[in-house]
């Protein structure tokens, strides 16, 4: 099964091993267009999967910001998601 993410008709991921956790599809990050996410400073805490930091998705010069999250340093009953990209704010994560 591949999964896809794209925003604003382009695509930002394509990965038959996503790994999903809480009903989000999780990307490797090889698997995810490079030059397509920036830097945010964004970060939030999960109590179990610990602190998701978020870039920003920019295509044709749009920008949504924090749409992309990871966890470079997930609690160990999340460490399958480890440096993996789960996507919201109107990305479309679609089975192809």
């Amino acid at each position: 099964m591949t999964i896809i993410a794209t925003w604003n008709g382009t695509e930002l991921a394509r990965s038959d091993r996503t790994v999903v956790v809480e009903g989000n599809h999780y990307f490797p990050s090889e698997d995810v267009v490079a030059g397509l996410l920036e830097a945010s400073a964004t970060t939030t805490v999960c109590p179990w999967k610990g602190t998701a930091h978020y870039k920003s998705v920019v295509v044709n010069g749009q920008t949504n910001a924090d749409a992309a999250w990871f966890y470079p340093e997930p609690k160990d009953a999340a460490a399958e998601i480890k440096d993996r990209f789960a996507f919201w704010k109107g990305v479309k994560v679609e089975e192809v």
